[in-house]
């Protein structure tokens, strides 16, 4: 038994680690609040976690036993490895591939768009119409306003469905400049159709909570795969002053 101990406590150990740094340096790379959640991200690192910290370790405890070969031993430890080394490939890969990009602000919501939204198509309009906004492999995420064209033929192209203006690095423009028409669709929270009618009481009552009011128009809907949260604004500065979940 101790040597079975011995054997789960290195792989949980080792196991751990590597996740932790994977998961560290997306999380505070890309993830961070409200990254993680607009995302959606928990369902990934659930499976990594159940594969990569419980699972691994846990065949290893069950295969450990000092009367086998050290041939033997290496060899089946290889095999828990190389499924836990394929599961982290493809966890990891999910991440990346849907790491946030950009918090953009657009017509009336704030939306998380990750990085397979892009195409490639639109990736490289953008870098070449663009530059300043572009994505690139390493680009960190990044709060923009994406106005809809002004060309009439472009912009009948997006409000007919054939795509979507937030997903078009090329027409972004900076935060900045989004705020007086951001200014003007803040609602009250009963006013907007993201919610449903539990969702508008919970929220009010999280910011009677937090000494917000709830009878100013300064919120606005931050859509993402999740539950969109609400933001509140400050009357003032436009800074988002809090987020709140539905739930």
């Amino acid at each position: 038994m101790k040597f079975r101990l011995k054997a789960f406590g290195l792989h949980l150990l080792a196991s751990a680690t590597v996740l932790t740094l994977i998961l560290g340096a997306l999380y505070f790379g890309w993830y961070h609040w409200p990254g993680w959640y607009l995302a959606n991200a928990t369902q990934v690192v659930l499976v990594l976690i159940c594969v990569d910290v419980v699972l691994g370790p846990l065949l290893t405890f069950v295969i450990a036993n000092p009367n086998k070969t050290r041939r033997e031993l290496a060899r089946d430890i290889g095999i828990i490895a190389t499924i836990q080394l394929s599961a982290l490939i493809y966890g990891s890969g999910s991440l990346w591939n849907g790491r946030p990009l950009y918090y953009v602000f657009s017509e009336d919501a704030l939306s998380v768009v990750q990085a397979y939204d892009i195409s490639e198509h639109d990736a490289e309009l953008g870098r070449q119409r663009n530059t300043e906004f572009a994505p690139h492999w390493y680009s960190l995420p990044r709060w923009v306003w994406a106005p809809l064209p002004q060309d009439p033929k472009e912009r009948q192209v997006i409000t007919s469905g054939g795509s979507d203006v937030i997903a078009m690095p090329r027409y972004f423009k900076p935060w900045n400049q989004g705020l007086p028409s951001l200014r003007a669709q803040l609602k009250k929270v009963d006013d907007w159709r993201f919610f449903s009618g539990a969702e508008k009481i919970l929220l009010k009552q999280r910011l009677q909570a937090s000494g917000i009011a709830i009878d100013q128009a300064n919120t606005m809907p931050f859509t993402g795969r999740n539950r969109p949260l609400l933001a509140v604004f400050d009357p003032t500065s436009l800074e988002i002053a809090a987020m709140f979940k539905p739930k």
